[in-house]
C-alpha cells in the first residue's frame, strides 16, 4: 500500500480516534515545551547543590535549545521520508532516555550532555505533532485542532516555572526531570497503538551537514555570548569562538545554497513578508526566554520567594496567553487590523510589559504582575499573526518546511534570548561590584559585612532591571521592522495585482 502524500492528507477522512489522538501528542508536545522554560526556577538550587556558575547554568538552558533548533528541520524531513509516527515514537523514547540521564545527573556537565540528549528527542517531537495533526482532521476541523496545538505552546511555554516551582517545593532538582518519564512511556505507548503512519517518499532527503553546521555555528555565537562578561570580550576565547561561529553559520549558507535538498531554502530570504515574519518571531522568542530566565531570578534572589512562590507568581503570563488563545481574541484582531498592524501592536505590549517590570516590579510584585498581563497578551496578538505570516510567505507544497523555519528560528531566538539577557545581567552586575564569585548566591556568601551584601544585592537588582530594559527595546524594534517589512511586502503583492 502507498503512503499518503501531502496533498492526500488535505483531503483525507476523518479519523475515528482523532480527538484521543490529539490529546496524545499535545500531552508530548507540552513535555517538550515545559523543559525549555522549567530548568529557569531550578537555577538557585543547581547553583547550590552542583556548584555551578552562571555560564553553567547558561549552557544547561541552552544546550536544550539549540540542539533542538539545529535538528528540527533535519527531523522533520526525516519524518516525511521515513514515518512520521516511527519518528514520533523515536523522539519520545529519546526523550525519556534523557530526561532520566538529567534527573540522575551528578555534575553541570552530566546535566548539560543529558540535556543536549533530550533536545534531539525534542526535534522529533517537535515536528512530527503538528504533521500528525494536519494527517488525522479534514479542512472543516483542521483549524480548530491546530488552535489548540498552538494554544498548548504557549502554555507549556510559560508555564514551565510552575511546574518547577511546585515539584521543587516538594522533591529535589532532579524530580523536574524525572517526572517525564512516566508520560514518555505513557505518550509512546498510545502513539504505537493509536497513531496511523504516513510518509512521503519523494521528501527531501535530511541534510545532516546542514544540521550540523548549524548547530555548531549557533552554539559558537552563543557560547561567546555567555563567555564575554567572565573572560571579556577582547579575550582570545570569546574572539575565537565568535569567529568560528560566523565562519561556520557563512558556510552553512553556502552549503545550503548549492544543494538540491537544502534544510533552509535561502530564497526565502529574498520574499519580504517572509523575512518580516521571521524578525518578529525571532524577537518575541528572545524576548519571552529572556525574560523568563531574568524573572525567575529577579523573584527568587531579590524579593526572596521559594522556587514554587516565584513559579506561582509567573502564572499569570501563561494564564493571560491561554486565555486570549481560546478565547479568539487574537485572531478577531488580526481581522480587524491587518497582520502587519496586529505584529506591531502585539510586540509593543510584549516590550511594554518588559518594561514595566524592570522599571515598577523591582521591590513590588503588583507591578511585575501589571507587566506579566501585558506580555501575555502581547504575545497572544503577535504569535499567530507571525505564523500566518510566515506561512502565507511560502508555497503552499513547502507549507512543512515553512513549519520547520519557524520552529528552528523561534528556537534560536530563545537560547539567544537567555545567552544575551544573562550578559547583559552579568556585565551590569561586575560593573558596579568588584567581586570574584561566579554567581550572585557565591557573591553573597563571601561577603563580609551587611554592607557589602546590601550592595551585591542591590547591584544584582540594577542588572536585572539594566537587561529587562535591554530586552524590551530589542522586542519593540523587532516589531517595528516585522511591520514595515509585512507592510510593504503587501503593497507589493497590491501593485502587482493591480498592472495584473
Amino acid at each position: 500500500m502507498t503512503a499518503p502524500t501531502a496533498e492526500s492528507l488535505t483531503a483525507s477522512p476523518r479519523h475515528p480516534q482523532r480527538w484521543l489522538i490529539l490529546g496524545v501528542i499535545c500531552l508530548a508536545q507540552l513535555t517538550v515545551l515545559l523543559d525549555n522554560t522549567v530548568l529557569s526556577v531550578a537555577i538557585p538550587s543547581l547553583t547550590r547543590e552542583l556548584d555551578a556558575s552562571t555560564s553553567d547554568i547558561q549552557w544547561m538552558i541552552n544546550a536544550y535549545s539549540l540542539v533542538q533548533s539545529g535538528l528540527l528541520l533535519t527531523a522533520g524531513s526525516a519524518a516525511d521520508r521515513w514515518g512520521r509516527k516511527k519518528m514520533l515514537a523515536t523522539g519520545l523514547a529519546l526523550f525519556g532516555i534523557g530526561s532520566l540521564c538529567a534527573g540522575l545527573a551528578q555534575s553541570s556537565g552530566q546535566l548539560i550532555a543529558a540535556r543536549a540528549g533530550m533536545g534531539i528527542g525534542g526535534a522529533l517531537l517537535m515536528t512530527t505533532t503538528l504533521a500528525v495533526v494536519v494527517q488525522i482532521f479534514d479542512d472543516t476541523e483542521r483549524v480548530k485542532a491546530i488552535g489548540l496545538w498552538a494554544t498548548i505552546n504557549s502554555l507549556g511555554f510559560a508555564a514551565g516555572p510552575l511546574l518547577g516551582g511546585f515539584m521543587l517545593n516538594h522533591f529535589w532538582w532532579g524530580s523536574i526531570f524525572l517526572i517525564n518519564i512516566p508520560v514518555a512511556l505513557i505518550g509512546l505507548a498510545a502513539v504505537l497503538k493509536l497513531v496511523p503512519e504516513s510518509k512521503n517518499p519523494q521528501g527531501d532527503r535530511p541534510d545532516l551537514m546542514g544540521a550540523l553546521l548549524s548547530t555548531i555555528g549557533m552554539a559558537s555565537v552563543v557560547y561567546a555570548i555567555i563567555s564575554g562578561p567572565e573572560h571579556g570580550w577582547t579575550s582570545a576565547q570569546v574572539l575565537v569562538s565568535a569567529a568560528v561561529g560566523v565562519l561556520v553559520l557563512g558556510a552553512f549558507t553556502f552549503w545550503e545554497l548549492r544543494i538540491p535538498y537544502p534544510m533552509l531554502d535561502m530564497h526565502f530570504f529574498r520574499n519580504q513578508r517572509f523575512i518580516g515574519a521571521v524578525a518578529g518571531a525571532i524577537l518575541v522568542a528572545f524576548g519571552l526566554a529572556g525574560s523568563l530566565f531574568l524573572l525567575t531570578q529577579h523573584l527568587q534572589f531579590v524579593l526572596g520567594y521559594e522556587p514554587l512562590e516565584a513559579g506561582l507568581r509567573t502564572a499569570p503570563l501563561a494564564v493571560t496567553i491561554v486565555a486570549l488563545n481560546l478565547a479568539g481574541i487574537g485572531a478577531k484582531v488580526h481581522a480587524k487590523l491587518g497582520t502587519p498592524a496586529t505584529i506591531l501592536a502585539g510586540m509593543s505590549l510584549t516590550a511594554a510589559g518588559l518594561a514595566v517590570i524592570a522599571l515598577f516590579g523591582g521591590d513590588d510584585y503588583n507591578g511585575m504582575l501589571v507587566g506579566l498581563v501585558i506580555m501575555g497578551a502581547g504575545i497572544a496578538f503577535a504569535m499567530p499573526a507571525m505564523a500566518n505570516a510566515i506561512m502565507s510567505a511560502i508555497p503552499p507544497e513547502k507549507a512543512g518546511v515553512g513549519a520547520g523555519i519557524n520552529g528552528t528560528l523561534a528556537e534560536f531566538g530563545n537560547g539567544l534570548g537567555v545567552a544575551v539577557l544573562g550578559a547583559v545581567l552579568n556585565s551590569r552586575f561586575a560593573s558596579l561590584v568588584t567581586v570574584s564569585a561566579v554567581s550572585f548566591p557565591a557573591a553573597m556568601a563571601a561577603a563580609k559585612s551587611t554592607g557589602e551584601r546590601e550592595r551585591i544585592a542591590d547591584a544584582f537588582a540594577s542588572g536585572l532591571e539594566t537587561s529587562q530594559l535591554v530586552g524590551a527595546v530589542a522586542v519593540f524594534l523587532g516589531g517595528i521592522l516585522a511591520a514595515a517589512l509585512l507592510r510593504r511586502a503587501e503593497r507589493a503583492d497590491s501593485v502587482r495585482e493591480n498592472a495584473a
